[in-house]
Formats: C-alpha cells, structure tokens, sequence
C-alpha cells in the first residue's frame, strides 16, 4: 500500500539534500514494488498451502494454481485496480472454503485498497463506519492475545474481512486528501490569477488615466481658443498627439508582457515596464503641457527596491492626474524622501486660479482609491484631502529595507 515516499530533512540534510533522498516514487517504480508485492505473497500462499495438513492433501497443481491467482494479480493493481481485486477475492474465497489456505485475505486487502484510491466516491457506502468497526476489531484482535489465533477460536477469514474494511477506509483518505490538495491547488491559481488582474487593472487605470486626463484638458483648452488663438489649439492638439502616443506605448509595453507565453524569465523582465522615479521628467512636463507647474523636492532615493520605486511612480502619476482633472491649471508640488521608515511621497497643489475645487463637471474616479491599493499592498500609510489653506495634498509612507549599494 505504498504509493509515495515523503518525508522531512535531518539534522544535518538541506530541503535539496532530503528531496534527493526522500522523494516521490516514479510510476514504473510502484509497479515493481508491486510486482514484488506479488511474487512474495505468492511464495507465502505455497508456503502456507505446504504446511497445512488439509492443504498437503490437494494436488500440488490446485496449490500452485490458487497461490497464483492469489498473489500475482497484485502487480498489476495499479492498471486494473477492479478486476484484480475480483480476482484475488474469489480466489481466496475459493481456497478458504476449500481448505487449501488459511489466511486473512492479504491480497484482498492490497488490491481494495487501490480500488478505494481510485474509485468515485459512492454516498451509500459508509466509509467511516467501515472504518471505525474494522479498526476496533482488529484492536480487540491484537489485545485479546495468542488465545484468538489458536485453532478454532477465530476464522482467519473474519480477521481477513476486517483487514480489507481498514484497508477500504484507508484508501479512500488518501482519495480525499489528493482531492483537497487538488483543490486547495486550483484555489491558489484562481486567487494568483485574481491578483494579476487586479495588478494589470490597477496599471491599466494609471496609464489611460493619466494620458487622457492629459488628453481631456488640452482638447477643452483647443475647442475654447480654436476660433480666436488657432496657434493655441495647434500647441494643445500637439500635445494631445503625444500623449495619445505615449498612452498607446505603455499599453503596447504591457501587453507584451500579457504575450510572453513560454519566453524566457530574461525574456520577460526585458518586455517589463522600467517605470520609476527616476522617469518623473515625462510627468512633470505633461502636467506642464495641460497649464500645471510642477516643482518636484527628491533626497535620497538611493536603494529603492523595484516595487516599491514602480508604486511610487504610479502615485505620483495618480495624483497630478487628479491635479490636472480637477485643480488646474494650478501649482503643484511633489516632495519624495526618504528615512528609517521607508519612503514618504507628499502631492500638494494650490488649488484651481479661477475656478472651485474640484472641478465642475468632472466625473469622480478611482485615483484616490487606486492609490490606497497601492500603499495597502507594501502596508503603508495613505492620506489624502482638502488642506485648510486651499488646494489638495496627498501623503504616503511606503516601508522598504533599503538595497545595498
């Protein structure tokens, strides 16, 4: 009833040490454990048979013929777990009853136990009732001492049914536990495939977000001056073109990444977007571009790791997005540091020159909430509101561990 080999490292073993001595058997190898299986359960029926003064008594031919279809149908167990097991139980029934040999149908027992592995699960078989009675008889079997065992006390064959229930019982928790294990398996996929959705909506929303926020100010700004300063909305549809552009080659960027199936990991961190703070020059000038300066105060972002330096790209991309949608044009400023507690982020604006904050007219989205994600992701701190001098700030701390050099 062996079907695989697990086990934990030693003292003086690592995880790759003990997985080369202790690992699961291959197919072919439980096939020879089970051809093995059979040919000495084969050899002990002869034996049996040999010894028994009834059984002395029937040809040799009956012996070695019963001996057979007891014991070598468990090699092939695993193939045609059924019809094995049809087979060893109406040989051992038939050398029971004939008195050729008396044992508590060990074959059985093997073979029942891979049909409970590998069989539906049935609703009319109690299996924890079977179970449960054929663990505490053999108990009492084993407790009641050499008493039990003397000739005529007990059948063997009784002994032999309760052996086979335990051994029922037994193979259909192991069915059980794969079939738990294969769901928690495909739960964990699911969940994986959930968080990467989420992850590529999240960067989906801070790429078209921020360009057509961009997109969105400059064609008002083009359709107000079209008749009066033609130049002016020249200027804005150009910057309108470069962001459509930009949009368009972020989201090409991360589709190929969505493409990659069966690349290479070198492969795929080559299609990744290198997004970071270091690339706050393309946001600040298209704040420009739709009427906001930005003044951006950085000290020491030395170190940042990837994630955390990507979050904080798309949180300061966020939160000029809101500025431009709802506060320009405007001042803004953008304040990054760093301390022992990580890397805090600090988005203030003035508020709008000319009209109320927010803007009239602009349908709320999910920036503010987006942001939170982000910062709940590398468990942070997220603040953002009206400041009481006017205008809007946002405030971050992102915890990091430094990276050396």
């Amino acid at each position: 009833m062996v079907d695989d080999w697990t086990g934990r490292a030693g003292p003086g073993l690592s995880d790759e040490g003990a997985r080369a001595v202790v690992r699961r058997l291959r197919p072919r190898e439980l096939l020879a454990l089970d051809a093995l299986a059979a040919v000495v359960l084969m050899a002990a029926f002869l034996a049996i048979s040999g010894a028994s003064a009834t059984g002395s008594a029937a040809p040799p031919a009956a012996r070695v013929t019963l001996a057979a279809l007891m014991g070598l149908p468990v090699a092939v167990r695993r193939l045609w777990p059924v019809p094995v097991c049809a087979v060893t139980a109406v040989a051992s029934l038939v050398a029971a009853l004939s008195g050729v040999v008396s044992e508590p149908f060990l074959s059985v027992a093997l073979a029942l136990y891979w049909v409970a592995v590998t069989a539906p699960r049935a609703r009319w078989v109690p299996t924890p009732t079977i179970g449960l009675v054929s663990v505490v008889f053999l108990l009492a079997v084993v407790l009641a001492g050499a008493s039990t065992w003397e000739p005529g006390a007990l059948p063997m064959q009784v002994v032999g049914v309760a052996l086979a229930g335990a051994a029922w019982a037994t193979g259909r928790a192991v069915r059980e536990r794969r079939a738990y294990a294969a769901r928690s398996a495909r739960q964990l996929a699911d969940r994986a495939v959930a968080e990467e959705r989420l992850r590529i909506a999240r960067e989906l929303h801070d790429v078209v977000a921020h360009h057509i926020g961009v997109i969105a100010v400059k064609a008002g700004v083009a359709h107000h001056v079209l008749a009066e300063h033609p130049e002016a909305a020249g200027e804005a549809l150009g910057v309108i073109g470069t962001a459509s552009r930009a949009a368009l080659a972020e989201m090409r960027h991360m589709l190929g990444v969505l493409r990659s199936d069966g690349t290479t990991d070198e492969e795929v961190a080559d299609l990744r977007p290198s997004l970071g703070l270091s690339e706050l020059s393309g946001l600040v000038e298209h704040a420009a571009a739709a009427g906001v300066e930005v003044e951006v105060r950085a000290r020491d972002l030395r170190g940042l790791p990837g994630t955390v330096d990507l979050s904080a790209y798309r949180i300061v991309q966020e939160a000029l997005t809101n500025v431009m949608k709802h506060a320009g044009p405007t001042r803004c400023r953008v304040e990054l540091d760093t301390d022992e507690h990580g890397l805090r982020i600090r988005v203030t604006d003035d508020g709008p020159r000319r009209r109320p904050h927010p803007r009239p007219g602009v349908a709320p989205g999910h920036g503010l909430l987006g942001m939170r994600e982000r910062v709940a992701l590398h468990g942070g701190d997220f603040r953002a509101g009206p400041r009481p001098e006017g205008g809007f700030a946002v405030s971050v701390r992102l915890p990091f561990t430094r990276q050396a050099g």
